[in-house]
């Protein structure tokens, strides 16, 4: 234990995630490193709690939120190890999409940033005269952001080869999906219609419209019907193996989004809702009944997690992603950096990492904050009532208020800024993902 103290990797810690202590606290910060979902010592500086009150009396005033209901709402602020405001902290409620948190730790921590997940394109028959003389094969492995551009560069890969008809069908197997699209016949459906620009509607026009100048249109006809196979039916001769995007690059589209099929599917590859909400509530350290899950979306309100568990799960994430070198703005939209997505129409402070969640009646918002008197501030807002655009307009306000109090940060920390001074978009449709096997 005094070994690890003497390394200074809780100091470490500590200084990225913006807090300051004095020798004398290490004991209680080692303790709190330990369980980071669970707070040691309360903060001195009322800021936090009074803010948060006057927002909770706020809420009860306007009539956004009954008297009887106040105790639906969720709050839960913490600096470092000090817990600055707690209303029903520790109560597991309806989430929303602040579940892709879950499941983006969960993913991030199962594959890796950089992982791809590969599709596999075979074929049956020979290649005679530009005429494949079996079924084409696409045997998926569960890459969540197969769309339009993909498909078009795999087409082009294929004219490339010198395959233009396929006799035979287009056969569907394993995790397949396209454009968000998870019913297999339905996604083969759209692959069918990318790989042949002669019967294009006007979605794909459109898409190819913006891929880059040049960008050929492929022509790959197929004769027959889609159809649903297993992937060890028939013979087959592989012909390109397709990978994905990086992982870290799918977490950040899925979050700026909050795409619902995204997050399905990275559940799906790491074993399932039960699978991330055990490991979830293991790498932040919370009790396992503070995180309760149906699924990674967080579609329906039976998925509920507690306002400590959501921050724990943040600071877990961050801790992941510093160990990879990257930030939380490199999988999260940052305010002042993302405008795209949720993230759109928000008045946030400037450098505030976020998540947003919303069903009918629920209107959640978490993530981190800098200031400069209490460094990173990690939140967690989870308001029930159905007039969620006024809950986001004083989800907003509350920050705003707090930075007042605490001061903006005079910079955004080094462990917040984005790698890319501008956001770049990812590179759909690049051809250089798709890998021609010998042979073939």
């Amino acid at each position: 234990m005094l070994e690890i103290l003497g390394s200074g990797l809780v100091s470490l810690w500590l200084e990225m995630a913006g807090v300051q202590i004095k020798p004398l606290d290490a004991l209680d910060a080692l303790a709190w490193q330990s369980s980071p979902g669970l707070v040691v010592a309360p903060d001195p500086n009322p800021a936090g709690a009074n803010t948060v009150q006057a927002y909770l009396k706020g809420l009860l005033t306007s009539k956004l939120v009954a008297a009887n209901l106040i105790q639906s709402q969720g709050i839960w602020m913490q600096s470092g190890p000090m817990l600055m405001a707690n209303h029903q902290g520790t109560i597991p409620l309806p989430g929303a999409s602040l579940t892709k948190v879950a499941t983006s730790l969960v993913a991030f921590k199962t594959w890796g940033p950089n992982h791809q997940f590969e599709t596999l394109v075979s074929t049956t028959g020979p290649l005679v005269n530009g005429v494949l003389q079996g079924d084409l094969v696409i045997t998926g492995g569960g890459d969540p952001m197969f769309v339009w551009e993909e498909a078009i560069a795999l087409g082009n890969t294929l004219n490339k080869m010198g395959i233009k008809q396929v006799k035979g069908n287009l056969v569907i197997t394993g995790s397949f999906a396209m454009n968000f699209q998870r019913e297999p016949l339905l996604a083969g459906q759209f692959l069918k219609q990318a790989l042949n620009s002669a019967t294009w509607t006007r979605p794909a026009n459109y898409i190819h419209s913006i891929m880059p100048k040049g960008t050929a249109k492929p022509k790959v006809a197929i004769a027959g019907t889609v159809k649903l196979g297993t992937p060890t039916s028939t013979q087959q001769i592989l012909l390109v193996r397709h990978r994905s995007l990086p992982l870290r690059q799918i977490i950040k589209e899925m979050n700026v989004f909050s795409n619902n099929d995204i997050a399905e599917m990275l559940a799906e590859s790491v074993g399932g809702a039960p699978v991330v909400q055990s490991t979830a509530a293991r790498l932040a350290m919370v009790p396992s009944t503070e995180i309760q899950l149906i699924n990674g979306s967080g579609l329906g309100p039976e998925n509920r997690i507690s306002p400590r568990a959501v921050c724990a799960m943040f600071m877990a994430m961050q801790r992941e992603a510093v160990a990879n070198q990257l930030t939380l703005a490199d999988l999260f939209p940052m305010s002042g950096f993302d405008q795209r997505g949720t993230m759109h129409s928000r008045h946030m402070p400037i450098g505030t990492v976020m998540k947003t969640g919303t069903l009918r009646d629920v209107s959640a918002l978490a993530g981190v904050m800098p200031t400069r008197d209490r460094g990173l501030v990690w939140f967690a807002i989870l308001n029930r009532g159905t007039n969620v655009s006024a809950f986001r307009t004083g989800q907003d306000q509350l920050l705003q208020q707090l930075v007042k109090q605490l001061q903006i940060a005079p910079e955004v920390p080094a462990v917040l800024t984005p790698h890319s001074p501008m956001q770049p978009l990812p590179e759909l449709g690049a051809i250089n993902r798709n890998q021609v096997l010998s042979g073939s």
